[in-house]
């Protein structure tokens, strides 16, 4: 078959996915080779709560596994070298895009940074052993602040690895691909009766999709009223590369 190429990837590589929201990137890129027989996507949230948190993550796992996509989920990317279905496996390309711990507070507070900074460790921490002698890792990460103070180079270079070079990431390249914010569900925090006569349902979170959980509290209320809702808005974003030369892991990040 002939190779297909998208951007930094072609149809022969060995591609694992991690932290896949509504599987949109990886079908992009299923899409533009016609298979995807040498993919592997995976998620954190089970079947089911992907498919409660985005509409057309159904769909899309259908269809890459049509085209021969292995798909795994609840799979943690701190200890993905330990899965079953990844501990044997070397791959050329190794995608992690616009990774998130979750909310527990703002985005600029301290604990926050610092959650969200564990996870990407953990996450190089097993990804810089799964790969082939000339394998990469590709990080997609927002570098306006607080998100610079991530430090992903610092990360990095704890784990031995080195930035090669950076790049911008342009989402129109990938046609098809959404980009979900935040953490999908786990940016509800609690959900709760409320009012005089506990006659209303308040769903507290940040970074929620308003319009999804509407529609899911339609089905069951004959009303449904936002008591409170607040906004993020992301600046650049930097997509990286970890790469093996000569028994060293090095690093090819990408910017706006």
């Amino acid at each position: 078959m002939e190779e297909k190429r998208m951007t930094h990837y072609c149809s022969s590589h060995r591609i694992l996915l991690v932290g896949e929201g509504d599987f949109s990137f990886s079908l992009c890129l299923a899409r533009a080779f016609g298979t995807a027989k040498n993919m592997v996507a995976t998620s954190l949230d089970s079947k089911r709560v992907l498919e409660l948190s985005y509409k057309n993550a159904s769909m899309n796992l259908t269809e890459l596994e049509a085209l021969g996509c292995t798909i795994a989920h609840e799979v943690n990317v701190r200890t993905m070298i330990q899965h079953s279905l990844l501990k044997y496996q070397k791959f050329d390309r190794i995608i992690y895009n616009f990774p998130h711990a979750g909310f527990v507070g703002r985005e600029r507070d301290e604990h926050q940074i610092q959650l969200h900074k564990e996870l990407v460790s953990g996450f190089l921490k097993n990804a810089k052993h799964m790969l082939t002698s000339n394998g990469e890792i590709h990080i997609t990460h927002k570098t306006t602040h607080p998100f610079n103070l991530w430090n992903i180079t610092e990360l990095a270079q704890h784990e031995g690895l080195v930035l090669v070079r950076e790049e911008m990431f342009d989402q129109h390249l990938y046609p098809g691909y959404n980009i979900k914010r935040g953490a999908g569900s786990r940016c509800v925090t609690s959900v709760a009766l409320d009012g005089d006569d506990n006659d209303r349902v308040a769903v507290i979170g940040v970074n929620v999709d308003l319009v999804c959980v509407v529609n899911m509290l339609k089905k069951k209320f004959c009303s449904v009223i936002i008591l409170r809702a607040s906004q993020i808005w992301f600046g650049s974003k930097l997509i990286g590369w970890y790469k093996q030369v000569d028994g060293t892991v090095m690093e090819d990040v990408g910017a706006p």
